[in-house]
């Protein structure tokens, strides 16, 4: 639980969003916690654009999302 809430609760600031190209030339970004670990890693996309679109995508999505805790 306590990874899923750092995601959503670091996934809406763009600063944490680490824009990174791989050594095969694919772009891809890591996700932050306030103290630098790294706490999600994307798929590899072919192009910035699509790099771009995705993290837009993660903002996007957390916004509207919902914890259910499915233990209980």
């Amino acid at each position: 639980m306590n990874g899923v809430e750092s995601v959503i609760k670091n996934g809406s600031d763009d600063f944490k969003f680490d824009r990174r190209t791989s050594l095969n030339g694919k772009f891809y970004f890591n996700l932050k916690a306030t103290n630098g670990q790294i706490i999600g890693t994307s798929e590899m996309y072919e192009n910035e654009a699509a790099r771009d679109k995705g993290i837009e995508s993660v903002k996007q999505n957390l916004t509207q999302s919902t914890i259910v805790d499915q233990t209980t």
